[in-house]
């Protein structure tokens, strides 16, 4: 296995550097993974697939800016820098990889990029794929008591106040538990501490409260993130949990309606499958991965077989 040491990439965003993490592990075509968008998300939340899919494939795992465990500018995110991003990942960092795999959020700015590009982002693994925020799922769509809390939070004293009332260890857990992760225990000791670390970063708040209240949502309707699907050129699999809240489950078993999109939910699992259940979402993934790669003739039958 191939492990190369954790790296950083300097990305500019209207003037302002925005450093974030890589992880590469693995040696084989390049998979790109992308991490969920969430107040305790990082790329480390690919780690557990990165570690199972590093025999067969070179894994590179990205942070998005505004989010990770680097401390953040002061830039109020808005859809259009994740789009300047995720191109830019895509034709510098890993240059039209072989796959990419992208979890919750990250699913929706996949499917946009690949489908106004085609074959930029190589067939897509979507796990517990998502399109909308918390607050208007919460609302049934209503989005302008999401720009309200975005300006509160921007304010240097009462914005912090406000982020670190809704990210203590209590509150955390308890979102964890509604709509994160199966076990009830599963956050808890080392892994709550290191999701700690990640919300106590520095300028943490602003891409965070965006994310929570809608306003990065790159898509406005569900009938975009069906369009975005049925647009894209090559196979999709959607891989969720059985758990999965109503509503998000709701959105994930449409998108299997598409005629490129092969969707298959596991027995356990919330959003948070892929950290949870890491065994059962890599033994898909690779099968998906070792198929298309077949598929493309850059393995023998012979291999794929014995897999």
């Amino acid at each position: 296995m191939n492990t190369v040491p954790p790296e950083h990439i300097v990305w500019n965003w209207k003037s302002q550097a925005v450093r974030v993490g890589v992880d590469r592990l693995g040696a084989g075509p390049t998979v790109l993974l992308l991490p969920a968008f969430s107040s305790i998300s990082t790329r480390r939340e690919m780690r557990p697939l990165q570690e199972r899919l590093a025999s067969n494939f070179s894994t590179v795992a990205v942070d998005w800016p505004g989010f990770g465990d680097e401390p953040r500018p002061e830039i109020k995110w808005r859809p259009d820098a994740y789009v300047a991003f995720l191109r830019h990942v895509l034709s510098e960092v890993v240059p039209r990889p072989f796959a990419t795999v992208a979890a919750g959020h990250a699913a929706s700015y996949a499917l946009a990029v690949g489908a106004a590009d085609p074959h930029s982002t190589g067939p897509l693994c979507l796990i517990a794929p998502t399109w909308r925020g918390p607050l208007p799922t919460m609302m049934g769509g209503k989005r302008r008591l999401g720009e309200w809390i975005a300006r509160l939070g921007d304010l240097p004293v009462l914005g912090q106040l406000l982020y670190s009332l809704n990210v203590n260890p209590p509150v955390v857990r308890m979102m964890a538990r509604g709509h994160v992760y199966l076990d009830p225990d599963w956050l808890q000791g080392e892994r709550l501490a290191q999701k700690m670390t990640v919300v106590r970063a520095s300028g943490a708040r602003y891409a965070s409260i965006r994310f929570v209240t809608g306003i990065l949502d790159l898509m406005t309707s569900h009938s975009d993130f069906i369009e975005a699907a049925r647009r894209f050129e090559e196979p999709i699999l959607v891989l969720y949990g059985a758990a999965t809240p109503k509503r998000s489950k709701a959105e994930m078993q449409a998108l299997a309606n598409s005629p490129n999109v092969r969707a298959l939910m596991l027995p356990s699992g919330k959003l948070g499958v892929h950290e949870e259940f890491p065994d059962e979402v890599a033994e898909v993934v690779r099968s998906s991965l070792m198929a298309w790669n077949a598929l493309l003739g850059k393995v023998e039958p012979t291999r794929l077989a014995a897999i």
